[in-house]
């Protein structure tokens, strides 16, 4: 038949690379989102920064004018704006006598100023003379209890050498209504004498900055805030947050903003101003909204074509790498056939033939080794003639007994016993009672040439005697135990026999008390196909693993475990079998 023509998968590779163009078409994408992203915050920063310097041209307008109005009354402020040298210090005349005259000139003239200033001002003259204070608002009433002189700033004010002092955001204690203010105080001194008369404080409503932020949107102004040089917040629509720490509170992640700073002329102060980046404008949004949409898009239909091509590519490989593991546990019947019309498909229908002829190699590999060992089991039964030798040995016994020669007796016993139990042909599989047996009639032998110096221990569950083993695979190990432990020993060699279950096995352990063996003994005695080495033709440890493993498989079997002047251990697994098979 002739075979389809071959899809390549260079061609299915050739296909995922087509589908690699939609990455540049995505980065193109988000390259372009971003560069005009950038552009928008790049212009609106711009347009924050001349909004940030006006904005902080009017505040140092109003800052000037709270200090000018405390140098014009320090250095004398006359009812015509005009300093003279006589009559011209109105401010100074009042804190010297506190007069009528003198008070009703001194409260007209700073209220004039006041009014021509937006009414936001506050001026509180305080007399260090002896006389009484002057409060002058025109929009805030009084609060008369208040004593300047408790202050913490003002007590320090009055001991430094200073002559001004600007007080940040504060709580005006002199108004009833507590309002925050911004202050600038001076020392009032003679301009005679140079005593000091009094001390002017220029109070500033801090609603004032929002007059000069009437012209910004109403989204801005709640991003506008001023700072002082110790990051504390000097201004902020929320009040709450004046005086707290910048970093703390609100400073805004630049990151995720566009944040502009402009410094004050006329204090250590800095005003920041910033907008979201997600709220620059609606395009941005759409745009942003799109490119997400783009995206979800893009994933899904990567996902789909990555599931679509991983399943055409990797199931043809997936049961192959299957097959071959089922190749490897012998289950040759369960490999199934692969369609696949690529090099995995002619692959796969090379591995079909060669699994093929592996199983066939197996089964005739295995019929060998079956045949092989039932041909060993005939040619060890062949080698004995039964009935001649259980005539002649039972003449041997009647001799004995006649002679009273006990010894043969008991030893031509026990060698009818095995020979009968060798020669049984009703199946391979004995329970372990009757292996037992036979063990304990072999030992009866080798102490009559080793005049009962080798004793033997049992420790066996005795449920365990009615399951079923193979023959005649007990007593090659105690042999070897005997010849290779116990021979050349000095003293009386015992063997112990502990059988116990483990789990759905038996685990039987022979162990001898002998001279032991090295790791090159051992490896020999595994590997030998002789009798034990004892130089006669029986059956080895060879045999005995290899018959286990037939029966069972190659998880089953003897392990040897000895050292020299301490003995061997013979550890052999086997299947729990409670009937004959």
């Amino acid at each position: 038949m002739k075979h389809a023509r071959l899809l390549r998968i260079k061609y299915k590779i050739m296909v995922i690379c087509i589908t690699v163009i939609i990455l540049p078409v995505l980065v193109m994408t988000i390259s372009s989102y971003y560069s005009s992203e950038r552009l928008l915050a790049q212009n609106y920063t711009n347009l924050l920064t001349d909004l940030a310097k006006q904005t902080n041209i009017r505040i140092d307008e109003f800052l000037k004018e709270i200090e000018k109005i405390t140098l014009l009354a320090s250095n004398g402020l006359s009812d015509n704006l005009s300093a003279t040298h006589e009559g011209s210090f109105p401010i100074q005349d009042f804190l010297r006598d506190g007069d009528e005259q003198n008070e009703i000139a001194a409260y007209n003239i700073l209220m004039n100023y006041i009014m021509m200033k937006d009414r936001v001002f506050s001026i509180y003259l305080y007399n260090l003379n002896g006389g009484q204070d002057l409060f002058v608002s025109p929009n805030q009433p009084i609060d008369p209890d208040f004593k300047v002189a408790n202050e913490l700033w003002f007590k320090k004010f009055m001991h430094d050498n200073d002559r001004t002092i600007t007080l940040t955001t504060r709580i005006d204690e002199q108004l009833e209504n507590k309002i925050l203010a911004v202050s600038h105080a001076r020392k009032i001194h003679d301009v005679a004498s140079g005593e000091l008369l009094g001390v002017i404080v220029v109070s500033i409503d801090i609603k004032f900055i929002e007059i000069v932020n009437r012209n910004l949107q109403e989204g801005l102004r709640s991003r506008f805030m001023i700072v002082d040089e110790n990051d504390k917040i000097v201004y902020n629509v929320d009040d709450r947050l004046i005086g707290t720490l910048f970093r703390d509170n609100v400073r805004p992640p630049e990151s995720m903003n566009v944040v502009v700073t402009s410094p004050l002329s006329q204090q250590k102060w800095t005003t920041y101003l910033y907008m979201p980046l997600d709220e620059l404008t609606a395009d941005g949004k759409i745009l942003g909204h799109n490119l997400v949409t783009l995206a979800i898009v893009m994933v899904l239909f990567a996902a789909i074509l990555s599931i679509f091509l991983s399943h055409v590519i990797t199931t043809p490989i997936k049961k192959l790498l299957r097959n071959i593991a089922l190749v490897e546990k012998g289950q040759f019947e369960q490999v199934e056939h692969i369609r696949s019309r690529d090099e995995i498909g002619h692959l796969s229908v090379r591995f079909n033939k060669m699994s093929y002829e592996l199983k066939r190699m197996v089964e005739r590999m295995q019929q060998e080794e079956i045949e092989k060992a039932k041909a060993e089991m005939r040619a060890l039964h062949d080698q004995i003639k039964p009935h001649f030798l259980y005539n002649t040995l039972g003449s041997v016994k009647w001799i004995a007994s006649m002679q009273q020669a006990d010894k043969i007796v008991e030893m031509t016993d026990a060698l009818i016993s095995m020979l009968r139990y060798a020669t049984r042909s009703d199946g391979t599989l004995v329970t372990i009672r009757e292996e037992i047996d036979n063990i304990a009639n072999y030992v009866r032998i080798q102490n009559v040439r080793y005049y009962d110096c080798i004793h033997m221990k049992y420790e066996i569950e005795d449920r365990l005697l009615d399951y079923h083993m193979p023959k005649m695979i007990l007593q090659p190990i105690v042999e070897n135990a005997i010849f290779h432990g116990l021979a050349e020993l000095e003293e009386d060699g015992i063997i112990t026999i502990r059988i116990h279950a483990q789990d759905s096995n038996i685990v039987i352990e022979i162990r001898d008390n002998g001279i032991g063996m090295d790791q090159y003994t051992m490896q020999n005695l595994m590997e030998e196909k002789s009798g034990a080495g004892t130089g006669t033709n029986g059956i080895g440890l060879h045999n005995v693993q290899r018959r286990i493993q037939l029966h069972f498989g190659n998880s089953y079997g003897i392990q040897v475990a000895s050292q020299i002047g301490e003995g061997t251990i013979f550890t052999m697994l086997l299947p729990a079998i409670t009937k004959t098979m």
